[in-house]
Order: structure tokens, then C-alpha cells, then sequence
């Protein structure tokens, strides 16, 4: 005779379901997570835009690049120092990198030294990329997806400092520039070259505009600079204009440009 007081065990339900969770069909959930997680964070800690720090993972302190190092987070300092009188319903151009070593390091300790929030966007990877100690802890986001983490670059950055740097940081640069050329981006963001010597040595920008593949004015996207001081004066004045932007829970990131 069958128990009737016997029940089968439930199967686990489906956002509980690792084995789902994991596999191919979930899929499109794990990348729906790395928009919705950090639009939780940045909502709660109340992140209103965001000045990106790009460079090389490689560049330490002690090296014989290490002066980009200091740089960086000499800049990183006075961005947030400058920035934190402006802060009050919400942060304001809070210093964000790729949340690993090297510059992003040094990008983050320099935020952290002058008391602000700092944002780290870490991606795993097989070599040199793991989360740094200067992040601010709620602010520290792991993604499997590198379109994922450029969308956050992007989301909301007023301003982008791109120090030197190798593949990554190569990719990182044009695919911002890209947007901001074609128009992509609803809102302005200023773009920092730092290390004239190093960007020019690497990208030939005149040969691009000889070639007739970017046109005189693309290269008006961006400026160059050597010292924290030049770049911070720069920053000053491109995002001041901003600051009497109304705080938006979720901040306009992409238009598509209807032919007139």
C-alpha cells in the first residue's frame, strides 16, 4: 500500500538551481546580473557619475615606469578632493578603474588618500588581474563578461584619464572614443591622453587623419597631458559644467542618431 503521507522531494526552484544557474541556458540571467548587481551598489551607495582611470596593470610603483604610477594617484586625489565639495544627495565624479593592480591601483589608493569613494571594476582573467586593496568595499565588482564591465566604464563616466598602457587599456580607449565619435553616448565625456610622449610614440594620430580614416576634427576628442596638475586643470574645467546636473536614478547612456 502506498504511504499517502509520503511526498516526493521538491526540485529546487529555478533561481536557486545552481545547475540551471551555470549552465547555457541561463545564460542571458548571469548577464542580466552584472547590469542589475552594480545598479543596486551604486544606487545604495548613491553614485551619481564617475571620472575612469585606464592604464597598464604592469606600471608599479617601484618600476622603471613608476612615475606614471605617482601620477595616477596624484591625480586620483586631487579628482576626489576637488570633486568631494560637490558631493551632498550624491557622490560626484567618483574615481573608478579596472580595479586590478598597476595604474588601476594606483587610481584607487589615490581616492582612497583623500577620503572619497572609489569604484573598482575587476574582471577574472589567468594573469595579473585581482582586486586591489584600495577599493572601496561595496563599491568592488567581479565580472566574468568584458562587455558587462565596459558598459559600466561607460554608464556613468564624465570624464576618462587613459594612462599608458598595452592590449587592455588599447581596447578600453578607442572603444570609448568610438562611441563618443559616433555620437553614441547622451552626454559629453572629456578624455585625457596622459603621457604625450608615450600615446604619440604608439598611436601615430597624424598618419590616422593622412590616411583620411579619422577626420582633423576627431582629433579635438581628446587631450593630452603630463603632469597631475595639467590634467586636473583640464578635469576642472570640463566637468564643472556638470555640476548642476540633476541626480537620475539611472543616467541615459546610449541614442541612436536619427538622420535628420
Amino acid at each position: 500500500m502506498t504511504d499517502r503521507t509520503a511526498h516526493a522531494p521538491r526540485p529546487p526552484l529555478a533561481y536557486q538551481n545552481e545547475g540551471f544557474l551555470k549552465g547555457a541556458d541561463a545564460r542571458p540571467l548571469r548577464i542580466l546580473s552584472e547590469y542589475l548587481e552594480p545598479l543596486s551598489h551604486f544606487r545604495h551607495q548613491k553614485i551619481q557619475d564617475t571620472v575612469v582611470f585606464f592604464g597598464s596593470a604592469r606600471l608599479q610603483e617601484d618600476g622603471p615606469l613608476g612615475q606614471y604610477y605617482r601620477d595616477a594617484r596624484e591625480l586620483a586625489r586631487l579628482v576626489t578632493a576637488w570633486a568631494a565639495q560637490f558631493n551632498g544627495q550624491t557622490c560626484r565624479f567618483v574615481v573608478t578603474s579596472g580595479g586590478g593592480p598597476g595604474i588601476m591601483e594606483a587610481a584607487n589608493r589615490g581616492a582612497m588618500d583623500a577620503g572619497g569613494k572609489t569604484v573598482g571594476l575587476n574582471i577574472g582573467l589567468p594573469f595579473e588581474q585581482f582586486p586591489n586593496d584600495y577599493i572601496t568595499p561595496d563599491l568592488s565588482f567581479e565580472f566574468h563578461y568584458f562587455f558587462m564591465r565596459k558598459f559600466w566604464f561607460a554608464y556613468l563616466a564624465k570624464a576618462m584619464v587613459v594612462f599608458p598602457g598595452g592590449f587592455g587599456t588599447l581596447d578600453e580607449m578607442f572603444e570609448l572614443l568610438t562611441l563618443v565619435q559616433t555620437q553614441k553616448l547622451a552626454k559629453k565625456i572629456s578624455i585625457v591622453l596622459y603621457g604625450k610622449r608615450y600615446w604619440t610614440e604608439i598611436i601615430n594620430f597624424e598618419a590616422l587623419v593622412r590616411h583620411g580614416v579619422i577626420a582633423r576634427e576627431d582629433l579635438d576628442l581628446f587631450t593630452f597631458a603630463d603632469t597631475p596638475q595639467e590634467a586636473m586643470q583640464f578635469l576642472e574645467t570640463a566637468l564643472t559644467p556638470h555640476v548642476d546636473t540633476a541626480a537620475r536614478e539611472t543616467p541615459a547612456i546610449a541614442h541612436s542618431v536619427k538622420p535628420e
